[in-house]
């Protein structure tokens, strides 16, 4: 499978270069056997926070900074600790989380907060149809996924010290209201969808939505190119990009990894919309729900689909915000990612697609 157009690494970009030895220097008395000579280069993906690799004569690491310069960054966005609280108190869970080893969060240091984790050797997959793989290969790869979100879902949160890491009750008000005013703080255009779901989702929000009981470690951005998965096996090895993690309802969260199965290829999204699953030997979503249905203990997973529309205008809301917040990025000159300005052209269709579901509904 080609992936190198979006993996791989590239040298560090003029925008968020930084001083290499200072980063040694912190590391070395705090990452047990760090040494250097330390050089660095930057993983072409990632729209967000940019993600860099850390290669010594003893072994390579990852590393994932706030984006420089910080000046520009919106509210609440680029929350790097969290990411590094989350996967460190998943550790030893049925979730598979590299090994944290170390958060600065003194802007003195490099010129902004950043943390280094483990670095995991396996596949990532970008092209959700799998192309080159059997029937087989691709259906063991979408069940693996489906069984780590639905053990993200049954950790108990509390137990791994996360019960503070996110506001109890009315999840889809205050996530709403927080794209929202990421969405409008970074508008570059106008998108006449956008506005329409601004107004519906606060007045359509379904009892399922609200019940109080339905609170989980929610990801955030669960999809299969933030998985890497071993070499040879369908087995992931480690979720990454913890950046939108927190405490929520996990239909949120399961329903926008199901996004995949609504969206098409084209440009910078990347979905399973108008692919012959049957063919692929990939599961519908509906069988796909009744999976997680089955493995999480839900009723059935028709009850779940009947505020799917909901759940789907919701999460593409979501998208568009977060594509527009990328676009906006671009805009200011702070994108980490050389694909940045295709990404955020993707803001207007899933708006729309988001308007459509709502119209459904």
């Amino acid at each position: 499978m080609d992936i190198d157009a979006f993996t791989g690494t590239r040298a560090v970009s003029a925008q968020q270069q930084f001083d290499t030895e200072a980063l040694a220097a912190w590391l070395k008395p705090r990452v047990p056997g760090f040494a250097g000579p330390l050089s660095v280069e930057q993983f072409k993906g990632g729209q967000s926070n940019p993600t860099y690799k850390l290669n010594t004569p003893g072994g390579s690491y990852v590393m994932r900074a706030k984006p420089g310069p910080v000046a520009k960054l919106l509210p609440s966005a680029h929350a790097i600790e969290r990411e590094f609280a989350v996967m460190k108190a998943l550790q030893g869970s049925d979730v598979p989380v590299p090994r944290m080893l170390a958060l600065c969060e003194d802007e003195s240091v490099m010129g902004r907060a950043f943390y280094v984790m483990e670095f995991m050797q396996g596949r990532v997959l970008w092209d959700q149809s799998l192309p080159g793989m059997s029937m087989a290969e691709r259906a063991a790869i979408y069940d693996e996924m489906n069984r780590v979100m639905a053990a993200l879902h049954k950790v108990d949160f509390a137990a791994v010290g996360l019960s503070s890491y996110g506001k109890p009750g009315n999840y889809f008000e205050r996530q709403i209201g927080r794209w929202s005013k990421q969405y409008l703080a970074s508008v570059t255009q106008d998108i006449p969808a956008m506005s329409e779901l601004i107004a519906w989702l606060p007045a359509n929000i379904p009892d399922s939505a609200r019940d109080p009981s339905e609170v989980s470690i929610v990801h955030g951005d669960y999809r299969m190119d933030n998985l890497v998965f071993h070499p040879t096996e369908p087995r992931a090895l480690a979720v990454l990009d913890w950046e939108l993690s927190t405490l929520g309802h996990p239909l949120a969260d399961f329903s926008y990894h199901c996004m995949s199965w609504h969206i098409q290829t084209s440009g910078a999204a990347r979905g399973l919309g108008g692919k012959d699953l049957a063919a692929l030997g990939i599961p519908d979503e509906l069988s796909y729900v009744r999976r997680y249905c089955e493995r999480t203990g839900r009723a059935d997973a028709e009850t779940v689909m009947k505020d799917w529309n909901f759940y789907m205008a919701y999460n593409l809301f979501r998208i568009a915000a977060i594509l527009q917040g990328i676009a906006k990025r671009v805009e200011d000159g702070t994108a980490s990612s050389d694909r940045a300005r295709e990404t955020g052209a993707g803001a207007r269709p899933m708006a729309e697609l988001g308007w459509q579901f709502a119209k459904k509904s």
